[in-house]
C-alpha cells in the first residue's frame, strides 16, 4: 500500500485520500486485487477514524469483507480495539459483516465474547444481527463456549438473554465443540456456578456427554468444583434425575415421530411458500368460522307464529332464538368435521408463524387463541341442544390433545395452546364432573405441568381465565367463586411445592458436598 494512503488512513485525512485518487485512479483497485491485505479500512478501524472509514466503505464496499494477513476483517479490528462507534457503523451499513469468519473461523461476535462488552456493544450486536449467535469456529465452538472460557459473565448474560427469545435456543446452548463439550461442560471445568444456573434455566442438557463419556457433573467432580457440583445435582438425586431424563427422552422421541406426520420439513419451507400457506390457512380459518355463524338452513329468528303455522303443535318445545334449525344428527355431521378443520388449521398456523419476530409472533399467537375461543363459543350458542355441544367438545378435545403433543415436539407457543386448552378442558371436565372444585384442581395441575418453566406467563393465563369465567358467571346470574379460587390456588400450590422441593434438595446437596466433598 502507498505510504501516503497509509498515513491518510491513520490520520483520517479524507482530503489527502482524494488527492491520491486524483493522481492515481486505480490506487484502491490495486489493493482490492490482493487477497489478504491491510486495506485503508483496516487501518482506519484500528485508529478509530469513523468518518474516513465510512468514506472508504462508500468508495470500496468490498474492503469491509477482506481479511488482512492476520485473518481479520475491519470489523474484527474495531472490536479488538474497543471502538464501539466504528463497529456499529459497520453493522448499520451491512449487518452480515457480523457473520464473516476470520482466523480460526472466529466471527466478530467471538471476538466480543473474548474482550468483554465495552459500552454495551454486544447488546447492539444482538439487536442488529441476532442470528450471529449460531455461528461456530473451526473447533465448533459458539460464543457461549468462548465467553465461559474467558470468564466473561457480562457477555454471557447478554447472550443468554438474547437466546431465550429464539426458537433455536436449545440447539445453540447444547452445541458440542470438537471435544464433545457443551458450554455446560466448560462452565463446570472452570467452576462457574452462575453461568451453570443460566445455562440450566436455558434448557441446557446436563445429561449430555463429551467424547470421553463424561457429563458436566462428572467433569465438575473430576476437578472437585464443589459449587458446580451443587448446581448440577439440582433438586433431585442422581437416580431420580436419570429416570426423569430417560422418561422425558422417550416421550419426546415418540411425540417427535408423531409430529413428523404433519410438521415434517416445515422449517425448510421458503418465505414465499410460507406466505402462500398462511394465506390458505387464513382462508380456511375464515371459512370455517363463517360456516359456524351461517349454518345450512340458517338459525331460528324467534318464536313460531301459531296463527301463520296451521300445523304448529304447542306441545313441541320451541327452539331458542339463534340456534341452528338443523336436526341433531345433521348438526353433528356438519359441525364435527368443521371443528376438526378449524383446530388443525389453528395449530398449523401457529407452526408457520414460528420464524416471525418474538414479540410480533406472541401477539399473533394470543390473538389466534382468542379467535379459537370465540369459535368454540359460537358453536355453543348455535347448538340445537346441550347434547350436540357435548359431542362436539369431546371430539374437539381429542383432536386438540393430539395436536398439543405434536406441537410440543415442534415447540409451538405454549401460551396460546394453554389459553385454548383452558377453554376446552374446562368444558370437557364440567361434562365429566359437575364439581367445580374438581375441575379447578385438575386444570391447575395440568397448567402447572404444561407451563412448569414459565411461571409468570402461566400465572397470567390462570388469573385471566379465572377472571373471565367469573365475570361470565356474574353476568349469567351465577355467583359461585369456587372454581376460580381453586384454579388459582392449585396453580400457586403446585408451583410452591416445586420451589420448596428444589430448595430442599439443593440444601441437602450442599450439606452432603461440604461434608464429604
Amino acid at each position: 500500500m502507498d505510504q501516503s494512503l497509509r498515513t491518510a488512513a491513520r490520520t483520517g485525512d479524507i482530503g489527502e485520500l482524494y488527492s491520491l485518487i486524483q493522481r492515481d485512479g486505480n490506487v484502491l483497485r490495486r489493493i482490492d486485487e490482493v487477497e489478504f491485505v491491510d486495506t485503508p479500512l483496516h487501518i482506519a478501524a484500528d485508529e478509530g477514524c469513523v468518518a474516513f472509514a465510512m468514506e472508504i466503505m462508500n468508495l470500496k464496499p468490498s474492503f469491509a469483507w477482506k481479511l488482512n494477513p492476520q485473518g481479520l476483517t475491519p470489523l474484527h479490528v474495531a472490536v479488538k480495539k474497543g471502538h464501539k462507534e466504528m463497529a456499529l457503523s459497520f453493522l448499520e451499513i451491512d449487518k452480515d459483516l457480523a457473520r464473516v469468519r476470520g482466523k480460526n473461523g472466529e466471527t466478530p461476535l467471538h471476538f466480543v465474547s473474548k474482550v468483554g462488552n465495552p459500552d454495551g456493544l454486544l447488546d447492539r450486536f444482538m439487536e442488529i444481527c441476532p442470528e450471529c449467535i449460531r455461528d461456530v469456529t473451526i473447533k465448533n465452538r459458539t460464543a457461549l463456549h468462548i465467553a465461559v472460557e474467558n470468564n466473561r459473565l457480562d457477555v454471557f448474560r447478554v447472550l443468554i438473554r438474547a437466546l431465550t427469545k429464539k426458537d433455536y435456543c436449545r440447539e445453540v446452548v447444547n452445541r458440542k465443540d470438537e471435544d464433545g463439550n457443551t458450554a455446560l461442560h466448560i462452565a463446570a471445568i472452570h467452576n462457574q456456578p452462575e453461568m451453570l444456573k443460566l445455562l440450566l434455566n436455558c434448557k441446557a442438557d446436563k445429561h449430555a456427554t463429551n467424547l470421553v463419556g463424561s457429563t458436566a457433573l462428572d467433569v465438575a467432580q473430576q476437578h472437585n468444583n464443589i459449587e458446580s457440583i451443587i448446581v448440577l445435582r439440582g433438586c433431585f438425586g442422581p437416580g431420580v434425575s436419570n429416570f426423569k431424563h430417560k422418561l422425558e427422552k422417550q416421550i419426546i422421541n415418540y411425540v417427535s415421530k408423531a409430529s413428523l406426520l404433519v410438521f415434517h420439513d416445515l422449517d425448510d419451507v421458503s418465505g414465499d411458500d410460507r406466505n402462500a400457506l398462511l394465506v390458505i390457512l387464513g382462508l380456511l380459518l375464515a371459512t370455517t368460522y363463517q360456516a359456524t355463524l351461517s349454518p345450512p338452513g340458517g338459525v331460528w329468528q324467534g318464536e313460531i307464529n301459531s296463527k301463520s303455522e296451521g300445523s304448529y303443535d304447542s306441545t313441541v318445545p320451541v327452539p331458542a332464538p339463534g340456534t341452528s334449525v338443523l336436526d341433531p344428527l345433521s348438526f353433528l355431521l356438519f359441525y364435527v368435521p368443521t371443528f376438526i378443520v378449524f383446530i388443525v388449521t389453528f395449530f398449523l398456523t401457529l407452526a408457520l408463524i414460528k420464524p416471525y419476530p418474538h414479540g410480533f409472533r406472541t401477539a399473533l399467537e394470543v390473538l389466534l387463541a382468542f379467535v379459537a375461543i370465540s369459535f368454540d363459543q359460537s358453536i355453543f350458542i348455535i347448538a340445537p341442544s346441550y347434547v350436540e355441544y357435548i359431542v362436539i367438545n369431546i371430539s374437539s378435545s381429542i383432536v386438540f390433545f393430539l395436536m398439543v403433543f405434536m406441537c410440543i415436539a415442534y415447540r409451538v407457543s405454549k401460551i396460546s395452546v394453554s389459553i385454548v386448552g383452558c377453554r376446552i378442558s374446562l368444558l370437557v371436565l364440567l361434562i365429566i364432573s359437575k364439581n367445580e372444585i374438581f375441575v379447578g384442581a385438575i386444570q391447575g395441575l395440568l397448567l402447572s405441568l404444561f407451563l412448569y418453566d414459565e411461571f409468570w406467563k402461566g400465572s397470567i393465563v390462570t388469573i385471566g381465565c379465572s377472571m373471565f369465567l367469573t365475570i361470565t358467571a356474574r353476568v349469567g346470574g351465577g355467583s359461585s367463586l369456587r372454581y376460580p379460587i381453586v384454579l388459582v390456588g392449585c396453580w400457586l400450590f403446585f408451583n410452591l411445592c416445586r420451589f420448596c422441593i428444589r430448595r430442599c434438595f439443593k440444601w441437602c446437596n450442599t450439606v452432603i458436598c461440604r461434608t464429604f466433598g
